[in-house]
């Protein structure tokens, strides 16, 4: 059943993204270190926000991994475990929204090579990176509980394990998908879904 699901959502067009989120909602993160759960809030980041909301309601995120880990620094995931899915998403860019919050510990933003690149990777910051938000990373929201398993993420790869967007070196990750990462990187945590939870008035 996941299997067929995921192959259809690869050969379908990405979906249209939606008007707008609901102002406030929230995530539920299942991981193989167990749950959490993000607050994301649509004034902090209206065009983020609308993103993520769409790439949780499509399961974008389903059976993918944990793939770049800092001790320190931040959990970054966002790329689909089906190569397909991934080139179905990965150039339907966003446009930037303007700093609005500070990249404290558990907030949630997206990665980015630079003006309007946003599209699906997103990290957890791991400690206070407020030295991002002059660099235009911009918070959508933040992690309300479970942030004690964020931080149990596997971390032992550090940047090896699929790296940075910026660092340019991606590209087998992206083509491979899971399968490249479990054979070279087995220890990395998995994402096993991504939930909406009943909305917050």
């Amino acid at each position: 059943m996941f299997l067929g699901l995921l192959l259809l959502l690869a050969f379908l067009p990405a979906p249209a993204q939606p008007a707008h989120a609901p102002e406030v909602f929230q995530v539920r993160f299942e991981t193989s270190q167990g749950p959490f759960v993000v607050e994301v809030h649509r004034d902090w980041a209206p065009q983020g926000a609308d993103r993520f909301h769409a790439l949780v309601a499509a399961g974008y995120f389903d059976g993918s991994r944990f793939f770049r880990v800092v001790p320190g620094f931040i959990a970054q995931f966002g790329v689909a475990g089906d190569p397909k899915v991934t080139a179905a998403w990965k150039d339907r860019t966003i446009p930037d929204d303007p700093v609005r919050q500070s990249n404290t510990r558990g907030t949630i933003a997206y990665a980015m090579t630079g003006p309007n690149t946003r599209a699906t990777q997103l990290y957890i910051n791991l400690a206070d990176n407020s030295r991002l938000d002059a660099q235009g990373f911009a918070p959508i929201g933040r992690v309300t509980s479970g942030l004690e398993v964020v931080d149990r993420l596997y971390s032992g790869y550090g940047e090896t394990s699929g790296g940075g967007m910026r660092g340019g070196k991606q590209g087998e990750m992206l083509k491979g998908g899971n399968a490249w990462l479990d054979a070279h990187f087995p220890k990395l945590d998995r994402l096993l879904r991504a939930r909406l939870l009943e909305e917050t008035p």
